[in-house]
């Protein structure tokens, strides 16, 4: 066993062979994998490995393109079979939620240039003779969809590995991974030490256990889940070919041929969890006892859409363990507060995702950064605050409801409130509903007489959010942005720290602000913030609440100097955007701070009293109107916010909720990071550039440098779509008018003040100006939309600096 290796995969499932496949893809060829027992073992070696490459994530459904591609390439390259089934995949919608759902998809499949097109009743009879089809609104059609053998495409993985000189050991469990002071790791094992720059946790069932070992915690609970085999049905002994897989998923099952037989599973709502208190070390390709009666409505219902499901005998039962995260998506990437400790845990679909994710997992680790942002799968999405408690109730929550559509800006209640702060009460009273950010319950809107709903469609709350967002704009709202990252950076290097981690260059004046995006591996936008300065030695930064653990890994990139450091404040802030044509009146009635334009001009910052709280005041508004950010201590907010609100009522405002911020910011066409803004695209495309100052260094610059006098590939546009009933909200492609494709949706919504529907989209360049008309697939159809060339609300800037 070699003694060091520039990675160490933990772990000998799908994943992890993967993973080590991959890295000796791109160069690491004597990177080593540790398996504790036989490849496979855990959850791996009884997986139904269905595959498909649809997914409602654009990126996911290219990296699913990418694995369901993989394998026949594998077997050719190594001569292991994969044992590879396609005959396609059948997709069913009873409901008009999911026939949009499959609308959406197969626009998508348009855009990327996949195969998933709508088939007629008689087409899919055709494909699959024993469904029943009445009842169904749409049928979509996966040529390439099927299924896998979980072992062959493991052991297809590793050979491929071994082939390019990486090392498997089987049965061979790791015993420590210690940290060393030069930023390497010792991985321990009974047959020998290795001394590795990289560790990769892909150990499954184990993973909890193996992050254990470097002080990590993982957010995962394993859940038992079933599905059978039946006996030779002789309809299936009859044909010449194989039938497609069947995913029903509004009736909550799946199903393919197995053999001359069918294999039917299912994701019950009477969730079982198992090994709460820790994997047990000595597990590996047991199975749990049979339980059918817990799937037996899901059985039901698949008998109803495949009679010949009931009249078959049950050959066998498979009831073994999955592990999961509280949103049953993978925990990807480094660990932001470790060295060279990669995570790639809890994977569901792992045979429609396996080679995407080793793909991206290698390039993460090879070249800095995946080629595609996946930070809906960052393992920085959650932190401490996500216990066992939490997670549990969302696994449970993910199981029970795993086929039923992820609508967009979607939130669930299960296991809130996780955070909240000192306001939540005083919200609650007054009618707010909540939403979840990064743990913390923060208000979407307030009217308790319309309860939150989700769908594809304009809900109920759309008109009580449209309230909100006119009454900010014609006289003032007060708006919770406690949830916004704040960072505050002290000490005699502060100015010179920053510099190195920013494109833009510091503000050098006290109570200057700046605007700056922090540049990717690739020299895409890996975020933007708001810095400004206080002191001569203190600066605020401010930025995604969602991302703040995601930039610490650029934050710790750079060495900070001598009597220098940094400090979240987001748990101990918290804030608020005073905004509207009144907010200047009704600051002033709580201040004797000079808020004229002359002493508090726009972009400018200042330690003020309001109402007798002390706060930091910037002269800053992402509602694009007139307006103050606020931000106070957390024993202060409740004062602070009551003072606020009776002052902006008695000017005809009142509080407003985050949804009706994201409206107000499209119509100022302000973009925002996770949505518009994406390490995969650079800042010539984003509207950027002029942020990022080349006569100086900062971090990536080279990386910059590489991609700064290219031509932008795609620009980010505003559009106005003619639609009615429904809006954009990210994702949706946008072709020309003859159907070529030209782009895709970032964001979206309706603007209220403004009358119109819109969306920030990026276009292959040159493929449309001002004044054009292109076609958005919302809801899967074309809807016609018009390129703005400016932001249809305030395009001078004259309310913002007002």
């Amino acid at each position: 066993m070699r003694t060091h290796a520039s990675a160490v995969v933990i772990g000998g499932g799908v994943i992890g062979c993967s993973i080590l496949y991959h890295l000796a893809k791109l160069g690491w060829t004597d990177a080593v994998l540790l398996e504790r027992s036989e490849l496979t073992s855990g959850s791996t070696w009884h997986a139904a490995a269905n595959i498909h490459g649809l997914h409602d994530s654009t990126n996911i459904s290219r990296l699913q393109h990418y694995t369901m591609t993989l394998y026949k390439d594998l077997e050719a390259e190594t001569g292991q079979s994969c044992g590879v089934f396609q005959p396609g995949s059948l997709y069913l919608a009873q409901t008009e939620a999911r026939e949009h759902q499959l609308r959406i998809q197969a626009a998508k499949a348009r855009r990327y240039g996949m195969n998933f097109h709508e088939v007629s009743r008689t087409e899919a009879e055709r494909l699959h003779p024993l469904v029943d089809f009445d009842g169904i609104r749409c049928i979509m059609f996966e040529p390439d969809g099927g299924n896998v053998d979980p072992s062959g495409v493991t052991n297809a993985y590793a050979v491929g590995a071994r082939q390019r000189g990486a090392e498997i050991h089987r049965f061979t469990p790791v015993t420590a991974t210690e940290a060393q002071p030069d930023g390497t790791w010792i991985v321990r094992t009974d047959k020998g030490d290795i001394r590795t720059p990289w560790v990769i946790n892909a150990a499954g069932l184990w993973a909890r256990e193996v992050a254990a070992m470097a002080g990590v915690h993982l957010p995962l609970q394993p859940t038992e889940h079933q599905y059978f085999v039946t006996e030779t049905i002789p309809e299936i002994a009859a044909l010449d070919r194989r039938l497609p897989s069947v995913a029903d998923r509004d009736g909550e099952y799946y199903l393919r041929q197995e053999g001359k037989g069918l294999l039917v599973g299912a994701y019950e709502k009477d969730v079982r969890f198992w090994a709460e208190e820790g994997t047990p070390p000595g597990f590996g390709h047991e199975l749990f006892p049979d339980d059918l009666e817990r799937i037996e409505e899901n059985m039901l219902r698949a008998i109803d859409r495949v009679p010949v499901v009931g009249s078959a005998g049950i050959k066998r039962v498979i009831n073994g363990p999955m592990i999961w995260s509280p949103d049953a998506a993978l925990l990807f990437g480094p660990v932001p507060e470790l060295r060279g400790y990669f995570c790639a845990c809890g994977m569901i679909p792992g045979f429609s995702q396996s080679g995407g994710v080793g793909k991206l997992a290698a390039e993460w680790m090879v070249e800095g950064e995946p080629s595609l942002d996946m930070f809906g799968w960052d393992m920085a999405r959650f932190g401490d605050w996500a216990g066992r408690a939490f997670t549990k109730a969302r696994v449970a929550d993910q199981y029970a409801h795993r086929f039923k559509i992820h609508f967009p800006g979607e939130e669930r209640s299960a296991g809130r409130p996780a955070r909240t702060r000192p306001a939540y009460d005083l919200q609650a009273g007054m009618g707010a509903v909540f939403g979840l950010n990064t743990g913390w319950e923060h208000p979407l809107y307030f009217d308790a007489t319309t309860p939150d709903s989700a769908g594809f469609t304009r809900q109920p709350w759309w008109e009580s959010v449209g309230r909100e967002a006119r009454m900010l704009r014609d006289a003032v709202g007060v708006i919770d942005i406690s949830n916004f990252a704040k960072t505050r950076v002290t000490g005699p290097g502060a100015e010179d720290w920053l510099n190195a981690v920013f494109a833009n260059r510091m503000p050098r004046a006290v109570g200057r602000s700046c605007l700056t995006p922090l540049i990717g591996r690739r020299g895409g936008v890996a975020g933007d913030f708001t810095l400004t300065r206080l002191d001569e030695e203190e600066f605020w930064v401010l930025g995604s609440g969602m991302a703040e653990r995601f930039h610490q890994r650029f934050f710790r990139a750079v060495p900070l100097p001598g009597g220098t450091r940094y400090e979240s404040l987001t748990p101990t802030v918290c804030g608020f955007n005073l905004a509207g044509p009144q907010a200047r009146a009704v600051l002033g009635r709580l201040t004797n701070a000079d808020l004229s334009n002359a002493a508090f001009p726009f972009f400018r910052s200042a330690r003020i009293t309001v109402a007798g709280v002390e706060v930091v005041a910037l002269r800053v508004s992402f509602t694009g109107d007139l307006g103050w950010e606020l931000h106070c201590a957390a024993e202060d907010q409740v004062t602070l916010y009551t003072a606020l609100l009776d002052a902006a009522r008695d000017a005809g405002g009142g509080p407003v909720g985050s949804r009706a911020l994201m409206s107000l910011r499209l119509e100022k066409g302000y973009g925002s990071w996770g949505r518009d803004y994406s390490p995969e695209y650079w800042p010539q495309e984003s509207g950027l550039a002029g942020l990022v100052k080349a006569d100086k260094d900062f971090l990536n610059k080279a990386a910059w440098q590489a991609i700064a006098d290219r031509p932008a590939r795609e620009t980010m546009v505003m559009l106005a779509i003619e639609t009615e009933g429904a809006d954009a909200s990210g994702g949706e492609p946008v072709f020309l008018a003859d159907g070529t494709p030209a782009g895709q949706v970032s964001s979206g919504g309706y603007g209220y003040t403004v009358g119109q529907s819109l969306a920030l989209a990026y276009l292959k360049a040159g493929m449309a100006a001002p004044g054009d008309t292109v076609e958005v697939a919302l809801l899967g159809r074309p809807h016609r939309a018009r390129v703005l060339a400016e932001p249809p609300f305030d395009p001078a800037g004259e309310r913002l600096r007002g």
